[in-house]
């Protein structure tokens, strides 16, 4: 399995890439813990034109400085004063296009991601959303702005390309503030499944 190059990220259409990006590989090594699984849940965030994103309209601030930098790192935030959420930064510099990963199937390190989540048997259930998966990951604040082709944080393929008929697109979740936007199906999500059986529909 080979990490995704620099080349991958730094694409501009960002709808496209957080399509391609179910089937993905989404690896953490944290505390000497390796651990990961397959990209199953994305949700594209079109940077300054798209009023869901951060950055829309060009709002540029301590937080969402990260996401102007060129694709190909990570972008952390917390919200609701409890929960991480993890984005890979695409596109190229000052063009603050994302993607939030929204759910993994667990298949590296299931029993640490089992330890962090405080779940000792359920597997469906560790990574299935976004809080869920930073927490199982281990992934917090200190690791926003990391490079996505290092040790630390990345993704890889296995060479295999879900068919598109395998992939829902839908509209993203939580976004009700951003008008008409709320309503682009910006949002993928895996089919057949059974880790993610009641978002999907057919």
């Amino acid at each position: 399995m080979e990490k995704l190059p620099l080349s991958f990220y730094r694409q501009s259409n960002v709808v496209e890439l957080a399509k391609s990006l179910i089937g993905k590989y989404f690896f953490t090594y944290i505390d000497k813990e390796l651990c990961g699984g397959m990209i199953a849940e994305t949700e594209a965030y079109a940077g300054i034109t798209d009023r869901a994103s951060h950055a829309w309209n060009g709002r540029r601030t301590a937080r969402t400085q990260t996401m102007y930098l060129p694709g190909g790192v990570s972008y952390v935030y917390f919200t609701y004063g409890m929960h991480h959420l993890f984005n890979v930064v695409t596109a190229g510099k000052d063009i603050p296009h994302a993607i939030l990963i929204r759910g993994i199937i667990p298949t590296e390190g299931i029993a640490v991601q089992k330890k962090r989540r405080n779940m000792p048997s359920d597997n469906k259930q560790l990574a299935n959303g976004p809080a869920k998966l930073c927490q199982a990951l281990g992934i917090t604040l200190q690791h926003n702005g990391i490079p996505l082709t290092g040790n630390i944080l990345w993704i890889a393929g296995d060479g295999t390309n879900i068919p598109q008929e395998q992939i829902t697109a839908a509209p993203r979740v939580g976004v009700s503030y951003a008008g008409d936007d709320a309503l682009l199906p910006y949002r993928f999500i895996l089919k057949h499944t059974e880790y993610f059986p009641a978002k999907i529909k057919s």
